[in-house]
């Protein structure tokens, strides 16, 4: 992947594992590889979708760029200004002036926010931290937050128990907001909420990227949610990227056997829209205890003697479109229909 002045986020070969310690002496007898190589990037002013199953490594992932886990090894490369500032390396002093540029929303709105603080303190407490405004000036920038995320100003003195669920939301993204950050990382903002509030996160969300102009990565596992908010699409299996594309690409001709049956199993309300389901057999891979090869050859339809030793690395098939697959051709006469036989080599 080549870097240019459109890229805000770099992240290249990422890996996060956690220790497992047993016996008395708590000896590392192993490692869960959560997030196992992962590289992507992020233009300014672009979404980018991180989807996967649970337990994938999406919000390892997104933590780590945060810096609320320290990585293991990779790079974590952030454009601030005219510099670019490798966030995985940077020392703790230096953290603070990068959490001002990367905000997060977190997945739960009711244990995200603090139940013993108003919302002037929730919303306000960054603009504290960073020595920001106080006074008269954090009250009219709390109020002007508040209306940008459709709420009403005189809301600043009551306490979240008085809200609903799509409400607290957005007083976390107000949250987010209130530093002017240049990415903001949304982890499954709307898979807490009730499906008639969940249109309105996400169209509140696509208007906020529209006036503000910002950079997002909107960690999710529903590819329903994410085909109308995101320009692009990062499919993660076990810890890896196995498919990188432009929405419509990926929606169309996926290329990867995990892609294809994630979007199989998306409901169609239209029948005449309905593709046939793809099965998966078997369980998610254990990210501690991987098979050898291909970490999705025990669930794949398409899964050859190569797939069995060899592992995949992450290609270019075309221009903006990355595949982690040995059968990425059989994958795509899947697609379009051939009668070509599954499992078979090409």
């Amino acid at each position: 992947m080549k870097t240019d002045d459109r890229v805000l986020l770099d992240v290249r070969e990422l890996k996060k594992y956690f220790p497992i310690q047993a016996g008395f002496l708590r000896r590392v007898v192993g490692y869960v590889r959560a997030v196992d190589d992962v590289s992507f990037q992020v233009n300014r002013g672009e979404t980018l979708s991180l989807v996967g199953e649970s337990g994938c490594g999406k919000t390892t992932t997104a933590r780590c760029i945060l810096r609320a886990y320290k990585p293991t090894a990779g790079q974590i490369l952030f454009r601030i200004g005219g510099a670019t500032v490798d966030v995985a390396a940077a020392p703790g002093s230096e953290l603070k002036p990068l959490r001002r540029q990367m905000q997060m929303i977190f997945q739960d709105p009711f244990s995200s926010l603090n139940a013993r603080m108003t919302l002037l303190d929730i919303i306000g407490e960054p603009l504290l931290v960073h020595n920001i405004a106080k006074g008269a000036a954090l009250q009219e920038r709390v109020a002007e937050l508040l209306r940008l995320v459709g709420m009403r100003p005189e809301y600043m003195r009551r306490y979240p128990h008085a809200f609903s669920g799509g409400q607290r939301q957005r007083i976390g993204i107000a949250r987010a907001l209130a530093l002017n950050p240049s990415l903001i990382v949304a982890d499954e903002p709307v898979s807490a909420l009730d499906v008639s509030v969940q249109a309105q996160i996400l169209n509140l969300l696509l208007d906020l990227q529209q006036q503000l102009g910002l950079t997002v990565l909107f960690v999710a596992h529903d590819l329903s949610v994410v085909k109308h908010i995101s320009e692009r699409i990062a499919v993660m299996y076990v810890g890896k990227i196995v498919e990188i594309a432009d929405t419509t690409t990926l929606f169309k001709t996926p290329r990867h056997p995990y892609t294809e049956a994630l979007l199989a199993a998306v409901p169609k309300p239209d029948p005449r829209l309905r593709s046939k389901r793809v099965p998966l057999q078997g369980e998610v891979a254990d990210p501690a205890n991987p098979p050898a090869g291909c970490y999705f050859h025990p669930r794949c339809r398409y899964a050859a003697e190569q797939c069995h030793l060899e592992s995949p690395t992450l290609q270019e098939i075309e221009p903006g479109h990355f595949v982690r697959c040995h059968q990425r051709d059989l994958t795509l006469a899947g697609v379009t229909g051939s009668k070509r036989e599954p499992g078979r080599n090409p």
